[in-house]
């Protein structure tokens, strides 16, 4: 635009002198239209056209093309009625971005090229150049731009006619040249965030920020944990299975196992068999409503359930996913080997194989394949096995469930426990507290050692 108004000026510098005669003497040039005549007025007005239309173009030159079509799209799918209306209006002609640029660039060269050719002809040459430079500075430069900066999408809702007819007027030359540009810069699609710009916008539209943003610090919190979710891995949300309350397969549920679990205050408590890393399965808490303690019945006799495993290196979301089907709310995390695996080694095969062996054996009940069977299918009449031995491991048909079960330790060594509320944590990026994780005697009003 700079040098197009530098033309103007340089073209009517050259209208002020001309040489006139042999002797070499300079002659002004005065006005060829008297003043106060129509043909005056008329090219005054022309003037004055030619100076408002080159400040739409440069306007809408800076206004259209300062519009993103992501930041478009955002508008058209979540701004105010208004917004969408405008956004859907601007969209097509937007997404043309190289014909409108030639078509605006033309239509402003054209009016800024024709407006020495009327005020040359009504007005002094000093006077012209001073009406020039200030018209054109003023009207057709600084002011379209600041209204286009700040109300773009308006002006160019408002003005998208004018520009259709522009386009296609000016298509013959617009078309090719914004072909040739298309094919050799590309076309100028604009760029999606990554997480951590996604982030840094988050951040800046909060209350914090200071900025006039209306996201709280809970809402910012929970946006952030939910893009870094991805990037985190079982690994970093799991409990160190030295860390896990687990219980043996062949212990007894007498006063004491009972107390360390009520103590504990979990509703899913991992079963191991032998060494507390090899991980058979979870036992349900609710499942011991049934469960005397005086009776000393063995865990081996409560309905356990089967314990997903996922690789160490799997993606918080990919956990996530598995945790919402239903089937258990609680993994077991082991050592990766090889490529990560994006879902869990659940096998289908051994699950239903499990699950018809069960059908015989009063020991275990596999882990659910649907989370609507039926609660006949997960537990066990405790009340029946009061009469059998307390070594009830020591047939044939139970051992082999137990082994059956112990088979996926072979997979990968269990390193920790993650469930459910680990990962809300990380996606929460808090912890969560509930009843039974700091416990306080209700008598003394204090907090136990």
């Amino acid at each position: 635009m700079h040098g197009i108004n530098a033309a103007v000026v340089a073209r009517m510098l050259t209208a002020i002198a001309t040489p006139a005669g042999n002797d070499g003497a300079v002659l002004l040039k005065g006005e060829d239209i008297p003043f106060g005549s129509f043909a005056w007025y008329a090219y005054a007005g022309i003037s004055c056209f030619l100076v408002l239309f080159a400040g739409i173009m440069s306007g809408l030159t800076l206004g259209l093309m300062s519009l993103g079509l992501v930041e478009l799209e955002i508008l058209h799918r979540s701004g105010t009625p208004v917004e969408k209306k405008q956004a859907a209006t601007i969209l097509p002609v937007v997404q043309k971005q190289h014909q409108l640029l030639v078509t605006l660039l033309l239509c402003n060269a054209v009016a800024m090229e024709a407006l020495p050719l009327y005020l040359d002809r009504i007005f002094n040459p000093y006077v012209a150049i001073v009406l020039s430079v200030t018209f054109v500075l003023a009207f057709g430069e600084v002011i379209p731009q600041a209204i286009c900066t700040r109300y773009g999408l308006a002006v160019g809702a408002n003005l998208v006619w004018l520009v259709r007819i522009l386009m296609i007027i000016c298509y013959p030359i617009a078309y090719p040249v914004g072909k040739i540009l298309d094919c050799a810069l590309g076309h100028n699609e604009s760029a999606l965030f990554r997480r951590a710009q996604l982030k840094a916008l988050v951040s800046i539209h909060s209350k914090e920020a200071g900025k006039g943003g209306e996201l709280t610090h809970d809402e910012t919190t929970i946006i952030s944990g939910a893009l870094d979710l991805t990037e985190k891995t079982a690994e970093a949300a799991m409990t160190p299975i030295e860390s896990t309350f687990s219980l043996d397969v062949n212990s007894k549920l007498d006063w004491e196992a009972i107390g360390k679990i009520l103590a504990r205050g979990h509703s899913r408590v991992p079963v191991y068999s032998g060494n507390p890393k090899n991980i058979i399965g979870l036992l349900l808490v609710k499942s011991l409503l049934t469960v005397r303690p005086e009776t000393e019945t063995p865990v081996s006799a409560i309905s356990i359930r089967r314990i997903p495993r996922v690789p160490a290196d799997m993606p918080l979301y990919d956990i996530l996913n598995e945790f919402q089907k239903g089937s258990s709310h609680m993994a077991a995390v082991v050592k990766s080997k090889g490529k990560p695996k994006s879902t869990p080694p659940v096998d289908g095969e051994k699950f239903r194989e499990n699950k018809e062996l069960s059908v015989e054996s009063n020991v275990t009940t596999p882990l659910l394949s649907k989370a609507n069977e039926t609660l006949d299918n997960v537990f066990i009449n405790i009340d029946r096995f009061e009469n059998k031995p307390t070594a009830l491991l020591q047939n044939d048909a139970e051992a082999k469930i137990v082994s059956r079960l112990t088979e996926d330790t072979e997979e990968g060594e269990v390193i920790g426990i993650i469930t459910l509320e680990d990962v809300f944590e990380e996606l929460l990026q808090e912890e969560i507290v509930d009843e039974t994780d700091e416990y306080v005697d209700v008598h003394k009003r204090t907090n136990p050692k």
